[in-house]
């Protein structure tokens, strides 16, 4: 087991099984992997990974591994975790740094474990990673290429660090390609948040009313499948634009205390804190469900929730209901973690095809690039992004059409 700290390797098989499956429905990938496995981009590098350790994960490890990389992955929440598919990284030979339901400590350490054996590139979701490297690793920065960052709440934190002169080494915000942010935050977040939602409460979301807070690509893809199961949808939104997009789009608009009266279900997608307090807990329906759909367990103001809660007790498996003084009871899914992986096995296998296609990608463009690169925040190349377009559209079997030479002249002249 070389290094690895793991629950169980004998539960490798079942872990096998799942990236088997992923495989098998990742076409991009599954060409990544052949053409990495003969050029070997990342011979020699050591890559550390913090990413949701599951099987769509498993399998982009598996695919830099094909390349050359020594993989050292952790994931990057501590629910999202299935200890089968660690288990099956062990056995391929990559060391794995992880467990489902590890404490904040556990947690912690298993990330200091994966930066400690000095990585070239670093692979994060949501910025722990980058953060630790910069507050507690600094002396092994020099070896670092540079990373890429899958969500929008870790980009939020490299523009910070960025912001201050404090970000030491190039970060690609694989986030904002176009590739990633259309299809995995709208289409992928859509599905697999109500995937979670359903699986864990087995209640009808006809019918009833769905509170979604945020209405950025994430929250229109939570919104428009709410509104496709038949719930009436109300948004709530800081940015008046989205808010009158919302509108627009056929959904309510109005103050998070205000929609708390009348929600059902509630879904938190901001990336903020504190999204969700007690003026909205106070005026819920007894039953209410909420969930979080953002990277971190504070956008329902859980540790506020539990203080003041008379009661707290498991109401079924995964779902904590928190009876307040005025007798009624919420009920949080997932310890209010991310309900798409703390509750079901996150975005569609066809979706993150393409955003870690993206990621792999990214993260040889940086080695290719290692000598040249000057600024810190990079965006994510025009041609990765087209690339990544072009050759899934083959494999869903379309086509689309080519500017001519004298359409192409039309439109750069000044003419147009």
């Amino acid at each position: 087991m070389n290094n690895s700290e793991i629950r169980d390797i004998n539960l490798a098989p079942s872990g096998e099984m799942k990236i088997e499956w992923v495989k098998k429905h990742c076409d991009l990938l599954r060409t990544l992997e052949e053409e990495f496995s003969k050029t070997q981009p990342f011979k020699g590098k050591k890559v550390a990974l913090s990413v949701h350790l599951e099987a769509k994960t498993a399998y982009l490890c598996k695919v830099l591994q094909a390349g050359g990389a020594k993989m050292y992955v952790t994931g990057s929440n501590p629910l999202s975790t299935q200890d089968d598919v660690a288990a099956a990284l062990v056995k391929a030979g990559l060391e794995v740094h992880a467990w489902h339901a590890c404490n904040e400590e556990e947690y912690e350490a298993h990330i200091r474990a994966v930066l400690e054996v000095g990585p070239n590139i670093i692979i994060d979701d949501g910025g722990d990673l980058v953060h630790m490297m910069h507050t507690q690793y600094k002396a092994l920065i020099p070896q670092v290429i540079g990373g890429c960052e899958e969500t929008t709440t870790g980009i939020i934190r490299l523009e910070a660090m960025d912001r201050d002169g404090k970000l030491l080494f190039p970060m690609v915000k694989v986030n904002n390609a176009q590739c990633k942010h259309f299809f995995d935050n709208r289409y992928g977040t859509g599905q697999s948040v109500w995937d979670g939602i359903n699986r864990t409460t087995n209640l009808i979301v006809a019918g009833k009313t769905v509170v979604v807070a945020g209405y950025g690509w994430c929250g229109k893809g939570v919104s428009m499948r709410a509104k496709g199961l038949g719930a009436n949808v109300i948004v709530t939104e800081i940015d008046p634009v989205k808010a009158i997009e919302a509108v627009m789009d056929g959904f309510d608009v109005m103050p998070m205390n205000e929609a708390a009266k009348y929600g059902d279900f509630f879904v938190t997608v901001t990336g903020c804190d504190k999204v969700i307090g007690e003026e909205a807990f106070m005026v819920m329906k007894d039953g209410a469900i909420l969930c979080n759909a953002g990277h971190f367990d504070c956008e329902i103001d859980m540790a506020h929730l539990r203080q003041i809660a008379v009661e707290a007790r498991e109401v079924r498996q995964n779902i904590v209901g928190y009876r307040l003084q005025n007798g009624n009871t919420l009920c949080v899914l997932g310890e209010g973690r991310l309900v798409n992986l703390a509750c079901g096995d996150g975005h569609p296998a066809e979706i993150m095809d393409m955003s870690f296609a993206i990621q792999a990608l990214s993260a040889k463009y940086l080695v290719e690039h290692a000598e040249t690169l000057t600024q810190k925040l990079i965006d994510v190349p025009e041609e990765v992004d087209a690339e990544v377009a072009v050759k899934k559209l083959n494999f869903l079997g379309k086509k689309i059409d080519v500017l001519t030479e004298e359409q192409r002249a039309y439109l750069n002249s000044s003419n147009v």
